[in-house]
């Protein structure tokens, strides 16, 4: 018998589009998120509200209510991405005139600014979340990656070409230190990670206000928790030079450097095939020889080093000191990291888009309350909306009803019985 090649199948637009794929359901999850915060909007906004109360005064009653609501959503939107991404008019303005360069490049600088800590502490969550391993502690990591290298930065003095790597290389060691502790106890105890790394992020929450009080870190003639400020040769400078008024930075490059890291130690380093198959089955790890013990305090050492990482990046590259308030509260981008990293399934790719989508959503969150009133609260509701829909996938297919794609090739031949 003859062979024939086999025919590969390939799914019309539409079936991608309406499949199952990880990709299309996460991005009918966003657009969900934003319909929630429109349906807020709607809601919540007095003038849109008196349009449909007049619904039946008139003929044009049910045209001016949805004029009026599609002009305030749209507004609340156009603004959010023209304030976290770039005008468009803007942009024409400056092209044609060549000036304004600082005013319309703003918006994506400060969303570059924010992105960048916040996807290096989303890589080691992500590395985490793939071993089987809750890192909660990231935040509290963070913390402590930043008072270690806020130390080295403020209290050493030396050549740049020296000064920043080390700066960098002690946050990445804080961050290490604290998440030694949640690894240790886990391999060898038996402790559950998520328990001690919580406590723990109290326990370096303290020791920041201690550091920044009663040390010599403290900022000498303060009485306030301010810890000295960062040498310039530490610190992570504005990539477009200070004079040019943006604030995105060589933290950038930091980050991309992680993003390739995570990407080689995921999926072409041995070790991290070892600690794939640890998360995702255990029982076949520990058969196949794989130490458990020794890649329960890797996997920590590993993604609290990013996360230590993460913590000094934000201190080199904005403030260039800390206070008692440094990463805590709504600024924690520990805690953030966590619905990122959901949100990018845990892959150094879909981390990287979530990051940045967060980071719009944040900064565009900001432009939106300064240009509409609309409160700054409604970038968090559409944030957890989104990682709402992506934890629930299978409510997103019901909704949309999508359906899985055909992926298999399409046999055309028949073999003999010797073949």
């Amino acid at each position: 018998m003859t062979d024939v090649a086999p025919t590969e199948f390939r799914p019309s637009l539409w079936v991608r589009f309406t499949s199952k794929s990880p990709a299309v359901v996460t991005a009918f999850a966003i657009l969900l998120g934003l319909s929630v915060g429109a349906f807020i909007i709607i809601t919540t906004t007095a003038s849109v509200l008196d349009a449909w109360r007049g619904l039946f005064h008139g003929w044009g009653g049910p045209g001016h209510a949805l004029k009026i609501t599609f002009d305030n959503v749209g507004a609340a939107y156009r603004t959010m991405f023209t304030g976290s991404i770039i005008d468009p008019t803007s942009l024409w303005h400056s092209i044609v005139s060549g000036r304004n360069w600082t005013e319309t490049m703003t918006p994506i600088s400060e969303t570059l600014t924010y992105a960048t800590p916040l996807m290096i502490a989303s890589m080691g969550v992500g590395i985490a979340f793939q071993t089987g391993i809750f890192n909660i502690g990231a935040n509290g990591q963070a913390v402590l990656g930043g008072i270690a290298g806020a130390v080295v930065g403020s209290m050493l003095h030396m050549p740049m070409v020296l000064h920043l790597p080390l700066t960098l290389l002690a946050g990445i060691a804080g961050g290490m230190l604290a998440g030694a502790v949640p690894g240790i106890l886990k391999a060898f105890t038996g402790a559950h990670e998520v328990i001690v790394t919580i406590m723990f992020n109290y326990v370096i929450y303290a020791f920041l206000l201690f550091s920044v009080l009663v040390t010599p870190f403290q900022q000498p003639g303060q009485q306030n928790d301010i810890s000295r400020t960062m040498d310039p040769s530490s610190q992570l400078a504005p990539l477009f030079g200070t004079s040019s008024g943006l604030r995105v930075n060589y933290g950038v490059f930091v980050a991309l450097a992680v993003v390739v890291f995570a990407w080689w130690f995921l999926d072409r380093s041995s070790l991290g095939f070892d600690f794939r198959v640890t998360g995702a089955n255990p029982s076949a790890a520990r058969a196949s020889g794989i130490n458990a013990r020794v890649v329960m305090v890797l996997v920590f050492l590993i993604s609290g080093g990013m996360a230590g990482l993460a913590g000094i990046t934000q201190a080199a590259s904005t403030t260039h000191f800390i206070d008692g308030g440094f990463l805590i509260g709504s600024a924690g981008i520990g805690f953030t990291a966590i619905t990122v990293s959901l949100l990018g399934r845990n892959r150094p790719v879909g981390i990287v888009l979530s990051s940045l989508l967060f980071a719009a959503l944040g900064v565009g969150g900001r432009a939106m309350q300064a240009s509409t009133g609309i409160p700054l609260d409604l970038a968090t509701v559409i944030q957890s909306a989104i990682v709402l829909f992506v934890a629930t996938p299978v409510l997103v297919k019901e909704i949309f009803r999508l359906r899985a794609a055909p992926t298999k090739s399409l046999e055309l031949a028949t073999k003999g019985w010797s073949s």
